[in-house]
């Protein structure tokens, strides 16, 4: 299933790609990294890489978490500024970045509530509809956890076990160990997801 988007939408995406690859290449270049070394630190070709930084592709919320780690920052230090007017964040419904899990046209879209470079917590809202792919394992530094609004999710955390959630169910585990999410039926799930990042140097 492919995303259609008006030519406004579809020049907004294009200039948030080539602002995340410009802030991915100033990163890249701080911590002295070659395309070659960074791609190989994040598990991606160079070539994908040299792709994300001239904008021509917008990295999915599994690329900007392994790129993230290979750069030893948060995952919003790759996203451009948000306008700070007040130490309040404030995301009226139907705001904020929207974030693909996975590259694939099917992939599910996160809403970013809060993703910032200089804040250790990640709030992330999803509304997964059936068919839409979200199976991509995840693993990063820190804790996350997961509150079930609506709907039915599987959560499988390798080496642990599978948990079903329903809906006011919720779930908090280390994501240092490789996780996934499977849906169940064919009902649309809600959820919110929030992970708390560790310092980094």
């Amino acid at each position: 299933m492919t995303r259609d988007a008006d030519p406004a939408e579809k020049l907004a995406e294009k200039l948030l790609a080539a602002r995340v690859g410009a802030e991915i290449r100033s990163l890249r270049e701080k911590a002295g990294q070659s395309t070659r070394q960074l791609a190989a630190a994040a598990g991606m070709s160079q070539a994908f890489l040299s792709q994300i930084e001239r904008g021509l592709s917008a990295p999915s919320m599994a690329t900007t978490y392994r790129l993230a780690e290979a750069l030893n920052v948060l995952p919003g230090a790759l996203l451009p500024p948000l306008e700070r007017r007040s130490p309040v964040t404030f995301v009226p419904a139907g705001e904020g970045r929207m974030l693909p899990v996975s590259s694939r046209d099917d992939a599910a879209l996160g809403r970013t509530l809060v993703m910032d470079p200089d804040k250790k917590l990640e709030v992330v809202e999803y509304v997964i509809e059936p068919g839409q792919y979200i199976q991509e394992w995840f693993r990063l530094e820190g804790e996350l956890a997961v509150y079930l609004v609506s709907g039915a999710i599987d959560i499988e955390v390798e080496g642990e076990g599978t948990w079903r959630l329903g809906p006011r169910d919720f779930i908090a585990h280390p994501s240092g160990i490789r996780h996934r999410w499977l849906l169940v039926d064919d009902r649309p799930v809600h959820l919110l997801l929030v992970v708390a990042h560790p310092t980094t140097s």
